[in-house]
């Protein structure tokens, strides 16, 4: 045996132009140790084809996109857009998908929304169409309620109407809603703007300013005006008597729609869950909402009786057909509002809304 192998090694190191060995011929030691040599160059060269290869994946791995995180949609304190808070407290929100953000005020949400810091919001539709003619690139996904009567105008107890408030100094938060509101209780009592003086006050700072007389009055909504109730003061006016002029939409930006439709449609499967779940036990969604919002459960159930949510089939309905009906009521409102210079230009309302992320969230929790 020993023999053969140095015969074939001779052999094919002169077939390759090799210098011939001196001695062809090698021991069965030396034979044996020709052998383990070649056993441990093979597996030497499997071991380094083994450390490439994981080396190799390892670098694959690292090139792989980091996980997206979680779709950020705003929320300022308004019992409107509590079914998403529900729908958080009661884990029917995916974290790792769609994250609920709570701000304090209004102007807050509009200010992270504006930063890139949201990638979605609940608002109002009027603030929509303005941010829309500022050059944001937006989208309306649902249709979420309409104010019946939770905005209102709250006065001092001596106040009994609006015809009341004829050269008083009323209080208006910074937001076309509130300019809306005021306009409207104007109207009704056959005022214009020059027979009060407006002040720009905040929600949250108009009780302060009521009770130390600076005011007579404040355009306001729940749950703020509740805490207005509570301290004594009346309402003259209410969204009750400008029914669907107020109404509240889910609005996301359109590179976030085109980027990652699924968690869209997670989002509005969340709001479809959350509002099921209010819709079915008021009583236990104000027991445990009320308390984070400053209100009893009676006085929760009060303001949730000055809304009308939209149903998903009812959203649905509302953001399709040519024309949208959201379609027509937008443009009536796109006409207040620049009526009262609060609006420039006329919405582009072929990109404005699309029905899609509603109609596939829909089908979605229609298939058993």
């Amino acid at each position: 045996m020993s023999h053969m192998i140095g015969d074939i090694a001779f052999m094919s190191r002169n077939a390759g132009g090799a210098r011939p060995l001196p001695d062809a011929s090698l021991s069965g030691l030396q034979a044996c140790w020709l052998a383990a040599g070649c056993c441990l160059r093979r597996f030497e060269a499997r071991l380094r084809w083994l450390l490439l290869a994981m080396a190799s994946l390892t670098a694959l791995a690292g090139c792989q996109p980091p996980p997206l995180p979680p779709l950020m949609v705003g929320l300022n304190p308004w019992i409107g857009y509590d079914p998403l808070v529900l729908a958080r407290e009661q884990g029917q929100t995916n974290p790792a998908r769609v994250k609920v953000v709570e701000l304090s005020t209004n102007a807050e949400k509009l200010r992270h929304f504006r930063n890139g810091l949201l990638d979605a919001v609940a608002m109002t539709l009027d603030q929509t169409l303005q941010l829309a003619e500022e050059g944001m690139d937006l989208r309306i996904v649902a249709v979420l309620d309409t104010s019946a009567g939770a905005d209102v105008v709250m006065a001092s107890p001596q106040l009994s109407s609006p015809q009341d408030l004829r050269g008083r100094r009323i209080a208006v938060e910074p937001s076309s809603v509130g300019q809306l509101m005021l306009r409207r209780m104007l109207d009704s009592a056959g005022m214009t703007l020059a027979d009060v003086t407006v002040l720009p006050i905040e929600t949250s700072h108009q009780l302060a300013a009521l009770q130390a007389g600076r005011i007579a009055a404040a355009v306001s909504y729940d749950p703020p005006a509740a805490q207005l109730r509570s301290a004594g003061f009346v309402p003259v006016f209410d969204s009750g008597q400008m029914a669907g002029e107020i109404l509240d939409v889910l609005v996301v930006r359109a590179e976030v729609l085109a980027s990652r439709p699924a968690d869209v449609e997670a989002l509005l499967r969340a709001w479809n869950d959350g509002l099921a779940s209010l819709e079915s036990d008021g009583a236990g969604a104000a027991a445990k909402l009320a308390p984070s919002v400053g209100l009893s459960s009676s006085d929760y159930l009060q303001t949730l009786s000055g809304l009308r949510f939209f149903s998903p089939a009812d959203s649905l309905a509302h953001l399709s057909g040519s024309p949208a009906p959201l379609r027509v009521e937008g443009e009536r409102l796109a006409a207040a509002l620049q009526a009262m210079q609060l609006l420039h230009r006329t919405p582009d309302w072929d990109r404005l809304h699309d029905a899609g992320p509603a109609a596939r969230a829909l089908r979605a929790q229609n298939t058993p």
